[in-house]
């Protein structure tokens, strides 16, 4: 698993690989959603490619990878991605 986000300053999917991050422009606070989507990521294990909420990107909510046979979950700390263990 990739270990440092990799911060995409465009909107390129071909160069989406693990552990990149795409933060999303114009999110705005809607009284529906107290935690929308901001960023767009790649799972740092497969790949996939994920929506993040506003608490997973300050690290406040862990991530699981959306994907049916990818068992990653972790969390996001300043540029770090770190590996959560199965409790």
């Amino acid at each position: 698993m990739v270990g440092e986000l990799n911060i995409l300053n465009e909107w390129i999917p071909e160069q989406m690989e693990p552990g990149t991050i795409f933060v999303l422009e114009r999110v705005e606070d809607s009284s529906d959603n107290s935690d929308p989507y901001v960023a767009v990521l790649a799972c740092p294990q497969c790949g996939t490619l994920g929506l993040v909420t506003r608490r997973q990107l300050s690290g406040a909510v862990s991530i699981i990878c959306g994907s049916d046979t990818c068992p990653a979950h972790f969390i996001l700390h300043e540029s770090e991605i770190l590996v959560r263990k199965p409790s």
